[in-house]
């Protein structure tokens, strides 16, 4: 049971962050904003980027925050999955 529940967790978060990452790409092209995907990507990716964007100072024209969401995406990943692994044997 440990391992199935830990296997959906990985493989939400690898959704998210390649989501993240999608996002992140497309910003740098000229995409219109009320695309289709560009805003399936904004409205999925969003409540975890606001948040840190939100604790963040401005670092001008550079978003850091996908970045951050992806690490803290991860530890938060690997820590639920020690959890439930050692939770359901």
């Amino acid at each position: 049971m440990g391992l199935f529940l830990s296997s959906i967790l990985n493989t939400a978060t690898t959704i998210i962050i390649i989501a993240i990452i999608l996002r992140a790409l497309l910003s740098f092209a000229p995409l219109d904003p009320y695309h289709p995907i560009a805003r399936l990507l904004h409205q999925f990716t969003e409540p975890f980027l606001r948040p840190i964007r939100n604790l963040m100072p401005s670092m001008g024209m550079m978003d850091f925050s996908p970045m951050i969401a992806i690490l803290v995406l991860s530890v938060v990943n690997r820590v639920l999955q020690q959890i439930l692994i050692s939770l359901f044997p």
